[in-house]
């Protein structure tokens, strides 16, 4: 009899499997072709990718609600005429980097104001939620910022094996993120610093310090994600990843990590993304409405909620 986190993922793959079955009973063909299944991947990869980040965040006992603006400002800033033109003098790769240190310092500040200015998470994140989106807004003066460096285009909108480097990208970052969660000193402090908090700092654990790295990592998560939105736009802009932070919280409550802290799961948390990607996709392959979709959603993360909820208390129990 299966038990804890082998129940959790078997219940998202059934659920997944059935949202499949939904998608080719209603879609047929249109959905169960290779090109709808590499859609799906590629639409899920960007906010893949912000998820596993927060999935640390969260399994931290903390919470990030500027992640989808981090992302919004890197993308701007990383294809600034300045940063562009560098890029084109030197190597592409300056823009990655750009992407990355925005990413980085957004999650750094977020980090210290939380654990040694001790402001709730939710208040310090959504400042830098709305000063990210604002800053992004003044560098682009709300205008869209397009790519030009054709050799960093030809990276990431290409395709590895026939698959999109996007996807190969969300790949790299989830097994990275499992090797870490689960594989490493720092994963376990994670669960220990969400789980109880007094009891780590006893046991030797730099609390503080080690919520700045949790923080800092989601920051870099946008900066990668940054990249990869704009390998598939083309283009920078202040609006991109708005509400992104919702999708990834989502996903990453829905997959079985505990919005209380103490446990996380990067297998669940891959699984609530593709199964909210595979949703969009039924829907919109059976013209519905997004108003109809967001229902749908809502009405997951509340059974999500639930479900854990009942598993607390079947743990409390026991």
């Amino acid at each position: 009899m299966l038990h804890g986190s082998a129940a959790r993922t078997l219940g998202l793959v059934i659920a997944l499997a059935v949202l499949c079955a939904v998608g080719v009973a209603t879609a047929g063909d249109r959905f169960a072709s290779i090109d709808n299944v590499m859609t799906i991947l590629r639409l899920a990869a960007v906010v893949g990718v912000l998820s596993v980040g927060m999935t640390f965040v969260i399994t931290g006992g903390g919470i990030d609600l500027s992640v989808g603006s981090v992302l919004g400002l890197a993308s701007v800033w990383a294809t600034t005429l300045a940063t562009q033109a560098m890029a084109r003098d030197t190597h592409w790769v300056v823009m990655v980097f750009t992407a990355l240190a925005v990413g980085a310092v957004c999650g750094l500040i977020n980090g210290v104001l939380v654990a040694y200015g001790r402001v709730v998470a939710f208040i310090a994140t959504l400042a830098m939620m709305v000063a990210a989106r604002g800053l992004a807004e003044i560098i682009a003066n709300r205008q869209t910022q397009i790519v030009d460096v054709r050799p960093f285009l030809d990276v990431f909108r290409g395709e590895l094996l026939g698959v999109p480097v996007l996807v190969w990208m969300f790949a790299v970052v989830a097994v990275a993120g499992w090797f870490l969660l689960n594989r490493t000193t720092f994963g376990r402090r994670t669960i220990a610093v969400g789980g109880n908090p007094e009891a780590a700092r006893l046991a030797g654990i730099k609390v503080q310090r080690h919520t700045v790295y949790l923080y800092a990592l989601a920051g870099v998560s946008a900066g990668i994600a940054a990249v990869m939105m704009l390998g598939r736009t083309t283009a920078g802009s202040s609006t991109h990843g708005q509400l992104y932070e919702l999708d990834a919280i989502a996903a990453v409550v829905v997959g079985g990590t505990l919005l209380a802290g103490g446990r996380g799961t990067i297998v669940g948390t891959v699984l609530g993304v593709l199964i909210f990607s595979t949703l969009t996709n039924v829907f919109t392959q059976n013209n519905l409405s997004i108003s109809a979709q967001s229902v749908a959603k809502g009405v997951i993360i509340v059974v999500a909620v639930l479900l854990q909820q009942r598993f607390a208390a079947r743990s409390r129990g026991s």
